[in-house]
């Protein structure tokens, strides 16, 4: 084969980095701590009940596990409960926010997005992967765009083949 015959690979040579929002899928176990379970007739916090109830809770069955923290009645439920709750899980919980089951997965996403050093896409060329085989939320895919757009010189979606320009650094 001539030197001129030989295959380029220009995907490889582009210089694009790929990040992959699925390799950020949460691998630990997930629980959920509704509070319409501790209250009096579905309906009223009892502050003496509740605190006794949680005092009593077995609360490893939350160990390293993620937690969303929640009421699911009709309820009022005054904020110290919620907070409450959360003392409780600190210790034993890998993490934990107010939200629901729903919303659960898009929470560890900002978390992890929140924690991605932009230092390391600053004026390069970036893709996010589009297809997975796990449930990435939309949520995820709005999150890294924030993140990585004050940063990077350019920012697609898809795959390096087949992609959606979302953004490209203006020169100045």
């Amino acid at each position: 084969m001539e030197s001129s015959d030989k295959i380029i690979n220009k995907i490889a040579e582009s210089g694009l980095i790929t990040l992959d929002l699925e390799e950020m899928y949460p691998s630990e176990e997930k629980a959920a701590f509704d509070i319409k379970d501790y209250l009096f007739m579905g309906l009223i916090l009892k502050e003496k009940d509740f605190r006794e109830s949680l005092k009593n809770l077995d609360w490893q069955k939350f160990e390293k596990k993620s937690v969303a923290v929640f009421c699911s009645a009709d309820a009022v439920v005054p904020v110290w409960a919620y907070m409450l709750v959360g003392i409780y899980l600190q210790p034993v919980a890998k993490r934990f926010y107010f939200c629901s089951q729903e919303d659960l997965d898009a929470m560890i996403y900002y978390e992890e997005i929140d924690n991605i050093d932009v230092s390391l896409y600053r004026d390069q060329r970036v893709i996010i992967k589009g297809c997975s085989d796990k449930p990435v939320p939309p949520a995820a895919y709005v999150a890294i765009a924030r993140k990585l757009r004050p940063a990077v010189k350019s920012l697609m979606y898809g795959e390096a083949c087949s992609n959606v320009p979302l953004y490209k650094q203006k020169v100045l």
